[in-house]
């Protein structure tokens, strides 16, 4: 968690259960679930005989980065964001995986389902991670936030065969933390009334809004731990830190956190990209991509009972010059078909020729998929209807169940997709 120095000892064990017994979680209303190593313990329910050996998911080509490892190869130093070449240097004996996005979309959908059994006060953050306000379920479920909490980890592990790590607290910054340090496959509880006590040995990276930069600032004026920060005045801090950054770090380093769980963030936009791990030139490959993309996108739309207004594409080239082209429709859509027209003629029309390093597709200007009015000339029943029939086999018998026929054939070589998240991996 920091760059100096490890955990005291024992500071992870005190507020864990001890003879069966939680710590005191009166008060304590925020919980954070965290999925263990999301992908790959996807990755790993599909394929158990992997349970014991170094996974790694993300691009498998040179240009490829990893975008999760399971606790074995972590061990090794792989670490998500870490270029996939680096990570073969560091453990040349795990197993790659390229990303099953639609698969982990799932799985992502399901975990949250559990968590809005128990509350409507859930604030995903990513497909692996989410806030929970609990305090409004106590009562109606003649429960406890502790006993939230391993119901919670006992239900995705039964359903989904994945592990997660939860944190219990007073406030979400200290949930959040007590989630991390419970990795992987624990429970933390942090009493209302242990906070300066659970926060204070810990360093200042462990401060939200603290990075590598803040850190070495703190570190070059004798600040290493979250109760050297506590302890700073403030009118000092804020020379150091300027006001606003300073009034957050010490607010949270003395245990006050006023932010509520947010349910249902509205969602701005939703895309997919894929770079190559060749550069390509090819329009009518180009093309072929870009209908996969806008598949993939679409689709997600669809899963969350959305339409999209706006249409744009990203396009970077061999020397990483990015552009990006977008164009608003009549009216949202939900329809592959829409999509990646209005994508190809924003490719033919607004892109110079050159070599691509990258493509994507997003959908802007969201809203809900309900009503909508067609566009001038489209039949009543067709693309949508035959879309829809598509997800459900798709859901029914695997994402390759049913696809375009111009994506029958091989892929180009790529270094790996990736997806938009609503927040994290």
């Amino acid at each position: 968690m920091g760059r100096r120095g490890d955990l005291p000892r024992g500071l992870v064990e005190r507020f864990k259960a001890r003879d069966g017994e939680w710590p005191d979680d009166t008060g304590c209303p925020m919980l954070h679930a965290d999925m263990d190593a999301f992908y790959a313990s996807v990755e790993i329910r599909r394929r158990p005989e992997l349970r014991d050996r170094p996974v790694i998911v993300g691009g498998v080509g040179a240009r490829g980065v990893v975008s999760a490892a399971n606790y074995i190869a972590r061990t090794f130093g792989v670490r998500s964001a870490m270029p996939t070449g680096q990570a073969r240097r560091l453990c040349p004996q795990a197993v790659f995986l390229p990303p099953s996005f639609d698969l982990y979309q799932e799985v992502s959908t399901g975990v949250l389902a559990i968590l809005r059994d128990l509350t409507p006060l859930v604030e995903p953050l990513s497909l692996d991670e989410a806030f929970m306000d609990v305090s409004g379920s106590l009562r109606r479920l003649r429960t406890t936030p502790a006993a939230l909490g391993a119901e919670i980890r006992r239900r995705v592990q039964e359903e989904f065969g994945i592990t997660c790590s939860v944190g219990v607290g007073p406030t979400k910054f200290v949930a959040k933390l007590a989630s991390g340090l419970a990795k992987p496959d624990g429970m933390l509880v942090v009493p209302r009334d242990q906070v300066t006590e659970f926060l204070h040995p810990l360093p200042v990276s462990a401060l939200w809004g603290v990075g590598k930069k803040t850190a070495e600032r703190l570190f070059d004026v004798g600040l290493e731990k979250v109760s050297d920060v506590a302890a700073t005045p403030l009118p000092r801090l804020k020379r150091m830190l300027g006001v606003a950054l300073a009034e957050h770090l010490h607010a949270l380093a003395n245990g006050h956190d006023s932010r509520a769980v947010v349910a249902e963030t509205a969602e701005k936009s939703v895309g997919a990209e894929e770079t190559f791990e060749i550069d390509h030139y090819d329009r009518d490959l180009l093309k072929r991509e870009l209908l996969r993309l806008s598949e993939r996108t679409v689709a997600t739309l669809r899963s969350r009972g959305l339409r999209g207004r706006t249409v744009s594409i990203k396009v970077r080239y061999s020397d990483f010059t990015t552009i990006t082209r977008s164009r608003t429709l009549p009216v949202p859509t939900d329809v592959t078909r829409e999509v990646y027209q209005t994508a190809c003629k924003l490719l033919d029309e607004q892109v110079p020729p050159g070599a691509v390093r990258l493509i994507g597709v997003r959908m802007e200007q969201l809203g809900q998929g309900e009503g909508g009015q067609l566009l001038l000339d489209t039949p009543e029943q067709g693309w949508r209807e035959a879309e829809q029939a598509a997800d459900k086999a798709r859901s029914k018998f695997g994402t390759a169940a049913v696809r375009p026929a111009a994506l029958l054939g091989a892929r180009p070589e790529r270094a790996g997709a990736t997806e938009p998240k609503p927040a994290k991996s």
